[in-house]
Order: structure tokens, then sequence, then C-alpha cells
């Protein structure tokens, strides 16, 4: 063929550096659309050897060289795929990646998201002008008869076309690396970026330095390959020691016997695992494979607590991994990786559009060859089907979990603490994950038993209340129907709620778990951060269950029997400590607890605290929070001797100095003291012991 020289038709006098600007955000990701079009081009000529309309020659190996030239800043993608010929080179480089040139130009000139701009122009081999000056291929396609070509283009609008002297079917791409790009013609920045994009490509990848020294490794003859390149073979003969046998006689002992080895071309090593463990049937998997997986991976070596293996074949093909890592610190520094991967080819970390934002949380990789992605093929475009994959990503995973928890709840326990904020946040997230795990949620108990709501409200559940419920389940037979619970919202009913109560810290309410399990109550332990959210979320979804902290208010079961006025107390008490205080907005009440031993307790009601909570959430710091009600109120224990002191001794040298203690006492039992108070308490504390000592 004649040389040839075209002029590429388009609008604008050079697209590159538009290319260059927009087409992708990562230079480095070039690596994988080359590698990406090379893997395509050999599965393509597999399926025509499959469908007899090609034979592979003797000792083939389909697979991708990369080959790093530092000294001639070069880069060549080398593949065994089925090539072009002319024309096939004319039409897939120079006019389908231009045919929309006119309308790409239109359409974005004004853009600066990247994101947006790849989808419809095939423009994934023109990443290479983003690192090179020149670009060149040398190609032969498997068609009998067929003439090599090389075409090579500058970057700007022309190209060049002749006959190349390639003598093997596949292509070889060229970069003439530009000064800004050199590092990717380092052998060491060039097997980052494959480990990175290629690592689970369906084709084997290799990566070599040109006029790099031979290297050479030596192995047994016994494991010499047919494809092995033999420099030497090595005979070692046994070797032998005299020594003294059971009956002291001496004789030659064989301690190493010979060896008969082989030194060769050191074998190359892809840096692709053409089978990624997604996509094995589960079956086919053991458990060491799925760890092994996950420390390659993740490059994490704290085991992970399971994994829930997805594989789909209808009505999309979806395979892939989600692991459950083993956390040890607080909700907000969680941080997972989801990797998607689309045919073997890695996409991007964490895609939202795909994974749902609560899954984000796990570590995990998907493989989804029917996603609709743009050029880049990192960024989705806009479309239902998507929504419809995570959706069944939500489902798989609610279907583990509460599966777990139906048939293995040992092991579900035993994973709880780790995962529930997981769960949780998934609740918070997906109403239809929520709907589908709301059941299987666990509660940890003052006594360290996992409960489901359910199996809490049943086990706190009085003998009273129990027969009650008995006799109307007799006489009614049957329960209020969820029509009936509509129709007395509408009458504007409120539903008669149960009180579930939980502690937030066993140290500081410790006071208050004590008189519950005097009591016989139970409450559940919810210290987690995404706990005081989830509450409310679980109020909205169970109208008939309220949440409440043990320290919002005076359990009616602590209190001393007795149905006498406590006014007069309560305001007596009022004025000696809001005067021994200094604290005129102090609110006090007068109670009679069962436990003498408690002098004073501290109380905000739940609304109020939720409030609070809220205002520091959103640093609403410079609201008032009385505002909502959220003073404290001081209880006080009438049954005890310190507060009957102070009624008996109003005026008294020590009544100060007890009301004093008597607040900060219910204060470190309902929150941190401030540097001020503490400095205070201390320095009392010491006061009060000079006291004793007198």
């Amino acid at each position: 063929m004649a040389s040839k020289r075209g002029s590429l038709s388009i609008n604008s006098d050079n697209i590159f550096p538009i290319i260059k600007k927009w087409l992708y955000s990562d230079h480095d990701i070039f690596f994988r659309e080359l590698i990406s079009n090379g893997c395509d081009a050999i599965t393509k000529l597999k399926k025509l050897e499959v469908m007899g309309e090609y034979t592979f020659p003797e000792n083939h190996k389909n697979q991708i060289q990369v080959i790093v030239n530092p000294e001639e800043k070069t880069l060549k993608f080398i593949d065994t795929g089925l090539g072009m010929t002319a024309d096939e080179v004319e039409e897939y480089i120079t006019q389908i990646a231009f045919s929309g040139a006119t309308q790409f130009l239109e359409k974005y000139k004004d853009k600066t998201n990247e994101d947006q701009i790849i989808g419809h122009f095939g423009l994934g081999f023109y990443s290479a002008f983003m690192v090179a000056d020149v670009v060149e291929i040398d190609t032969l396609s498997y068609r009998e008869g067929a003439q090599a070509v090389h075409w090579s283009c500058d970057g700007g609008t022309e190209y060049e076309l002749e006959d190349s002297n390639r003598t093997e079917v596949g292509t070889e791409i060229t970069l003439h690396l530009n000064e800004e790009s050199l590092e990717f013609a380092n052998e060491y920045r060039a097997r980052e970026v494959i480990e990175k994009y290629c690592s689970f490509m369906p084709v084997e990848i290799y990566l070599s330095k040109a006029n790099a020294p031979q290297e050479y490794e030596t192995i047994d003859e016994a494991d010499l390959r047919e494809d092995d390149v033999v420099v030497e073979h090595i005979h070692e003969d046994a070797k032998t020691e005299e020594k003294e046998n059971e009956n002291g006689e001496k004789e030659v002992v064989e301690v190493s016997p010979a060896k008969d080895q082989v030194k060769i071309n050191k074998r190359p090593v892809s840096l692709s695992d053409t089978q990624p463990l997604w996509m094995k049937h589960p079956n086919e998997c053991t458990e060491e494979e799925y760890k092994e997986f996950y420390r390659k991976v993740f490059m994490d070596y704290k085991e992970p607590l399971f994994w829930i293996h997805l594989n789909m074949d209808y009505p999309f093909n979806l395979k892939g991994i989600l692991y459950f890592p083993k956390i040890n610190t607080e909700y907000e520094s969680i941080e997972g990786t989801i990797k998607l991967y689309n045919n073997q080819v890695f996409i991007a970390d964490n895609i939202k559009e795909v994974i749902p934002e609560f899954l984000m949380l796990l570590k995990g990789v998907i493989d989804c060859p029917d996603l609709p992605l743009n050029v880049s093929r990192s960024a989705l475009q806009n479309d239902g089907f998507v929504k419809k994959i995570s959706e069944y990503i939500s489902k798989k995973v609610a279907d583990k979990l509460s599966g777990m928890c139906k048939t293995d709840r040992e092991t579900y326990e035993k994973y709880w603490d780790d995962i529930n904020p997981f769960i949780k946040f998934g609740c918070l997230k997906d109403t239809k994950f929520s709907d589908r795990m709301m059941d299987y949620i666990l509660y940890k108990n003052l006594d360290g038993k996992y409960l489901t709501l359910e199996d809490y409200l049943k086990e706190n559940e009085t003998e009273e209340e129990a027969k009650e419920e008995a006799e109307t389940v007799i006489e009614e037979n049957k329960e209020e129907t969820a029509e009936e619970i509509k129709k007395d919202a509408e009458e504007g009913k409120e539903p008669e709620k149960t009180t579930v109560y939980y502690v937030t810290d066993e140290v500081q309410q410790s006071q208050y778990i004590n008189m519950f399990k005097e009591e016989g109550q139970d409450a559940l332990i919810l210290k987690h951060n995404i706990d005081s959210a989830f509450i409310s979320h679980v109020e909205q979804k169970k109208e008939t269950v309220k949440f409440m902290r043990i320290d919002a208010d005076i359990n009616e079961s602590v209190k001393a029997d007795g149905e006498e006025n406590l006014e007069d107390q309560t305001k007596e008490l009022g004025e000696i400590f809001k005067k021994a205080l200094g604290k005129e907005n102090l609110t006090v009440k007068a109670e009679k607890l069962k436990n003498e031993s408690v002098s004073s307790m501290m109380t905000v009601t739940e609304e109020s605290r939720r409030m609070q909570e809220m205002m520091k959430m959103y640093n609403m710091y410079g609201m008032d929070s009385s505002m909502f009600g959220g003073q404290e109120t001081l209880v006080l224990n009438l049954n005890n001797k310190l507060v009957q002191y102070v009624l008996a001794n109003k005026e008294g040298d020590l009544t100060k100095l007890v009301c004093e203690q008597l607040y900060d006492l219910a204060v470190i039992t309902h929150r941190q003291l401030t540097p001020e108070e503490m400095t205070k308490f201390v320095a009392r504390s010491n006061e009060i012991m000079m006291e004793m000592t007198k």
C-alpha cells in the first residue's frame, strides 16, 4: 500500500487540547483504556476461533505486553488480538472517534466537568494523547492475506497511514511521551498504575523494561515447562556425612539427595489475575480464599467478620463480594471501599449511583458488565437500570443478614457489636432495607443479653399487663387492625405507647442502672453515636413504641409506696438549694425513693435532651436550650439522711457545703463536670473530709 495522508474532518484546528482537558480526570487512566481495548480485541478473536473462523497458531498464548523504555521515552502496548486492516484503522481510529466531533465541540465547549462528556464518541484510544506527543499503531489483521498497517498522528488533525512490517496478528501501540508524562516510562510507576486498574483483567498482562539485562532463576528439572528457555543444566551430587549409629559404629549417611536443576530465563509473572474470586461460584470458594482475596485487594490484615458473595445472571449480570470489616472506631471514622468493575476492568471506587450509600462503609468488589458507562468508564449515565442494581445489592445484603439472624443467631450475635453501625445506617438511609431489617435489629440489655425489640417488650411485660392482654384477646379474639389504628390517627387519638428504657453510658448512669436492677427492671444499652438518630427512626416505624433514657425521669417502680403530697418539701428544698447554689432558675423536685442511699439525681426530659443533641449536631450553640424546656431537674430523695439534714438545718454551717456537693453528685451521674465545676468539686471534697477529721 502506498503511503497515504489524510485529514480529520472536524470544525476545529485541533481537537486534542479539548480531549486532553476534558476526557479524563486522571491522566494515568490511559493505561486502562489501551489495555482494555487490547483485551477486547483478544476476546473477539477467541470468539472467532470458537466459531471456526480463525485458528490460533501452535503454541499461541493470548497476552498483553507493556514495555517501558525510559531511554527513548516511549511506552508500548502489544496485544495478540484480531488486529485491523487499513480500512478498519480508518474506520475505527480516524472516523468513529471524530464522527460526532462537531456535536462534541458544540455540546462541551463550555463544560468543565469531564464526567459529563464521555459516552458516545469512542474516545478511549485517544486518552493516549493526554500523555503522548506522537502515537503510532502497527497492526496486522487476522484476516487471511491481510497487509500490516502503520498509523501515526502527532496530536494534530493530520495522520499518516502506510504499510507496516509487522508479522504477527495483533496490534502494537507506541506512545512517544511528552515531557510532563515521562513518569509513565518508569517501570515501577507503570506497575503501580497497571495494578490499580488492571489487576483482574481477563487476559494476562506482562510488564517489562526495554533493553533490561536478562534475569534468571533456578528450578527443579521436574518443573521444567516447554516454553522455558534453558540456560544451563545443573547436577548436584548427594551430600553425605559420617555418623555414629545406634550400635556405636560409624557409617556414611546421605543427608541431602542428589539434585538435577535447571537455570532458565526468569519466567514473566502476569500482573493480572484472570480468574478473580468473584467470578467463581460461591460453592467453589473456600474460607481461606475469601480471606486471602480480602488481604490482597484491600491491604487489610485484620480478618473480615464475614462476607456476602453476589452472583446473579438475570435480569442483569452482576457478581461481587461484599466484606463486613472488623472495626474498632466510632461511626464517623468508618470508611470502606467498594471497587466497581465492568467485565473485570476497574472503573472506580464508591460510585454512589451503583452502591447504596450505607454499603460504602463496607469493603468489596462489584462487577456488572451491564452498567451503562460513559467513555471514560468512570461515571454512569443517568439510567433507571442503575437504581435497580443498587436496590438488588441492598436486598441481597438484607437477605443475608436476616437469614443469619434466623438460622445462625449465635454467630449473628457474635458479630452484632461490629456490624450494627452498618445496619442502623442502612435503615436510616434506605427505606426498603429498613423494612426488611427492622425485626432483626438486636439490642443488648443490662445483663449483656441480645434481644430484638419484640423480645424486650415481651420480657418486660408485667404479669398484670400479660393477664389484661390475655383477657382482651379472649374477649375480642383479635388484635387491633391497621385500619383501626389509622382511624384513631384520623380522629386525633394518640396510639398507646410502650416505653423502652435505654442507657447511653453504663458508668455515668450506673446509679440509675442499679436502681432499675433492684426493681427487676431492664433497659437497653445504646451507646453508639448513631443510636440517637436510630431510635427516632424506630419510633417513626413503630408508632406504639417510645424510647426514654433511664435518667429522663424517675421511674414509678423505684419510688417508695405512698400517695402523700410532696409539694411543701419540694418548695422548701428548692428555696434552700437555690440560695446555697446561687441558681435562681434551678428546678428542684422532692421524691421518696426506695433506695435510701441515693441522695440526689438529675433528670432532663427525653424531648429536651434530644433537642439539645440536635443543636450540638448542627452547631447551634448560640441558641438557648432552655427555650426548648431543656433545664435540668435536681431530684432529692427525702428518705436520704443528707437531704433530711438539709431540711433540718436550713441555716447550718455545713448546709451550703452539703447542698453544693449533692448538686455536683447529681450532675456527675448525668453529664461530665466542666473544668471549673470539677476544680470546685475536688476542693469541696477535701474540705468535707477535713470536717470529718475534726
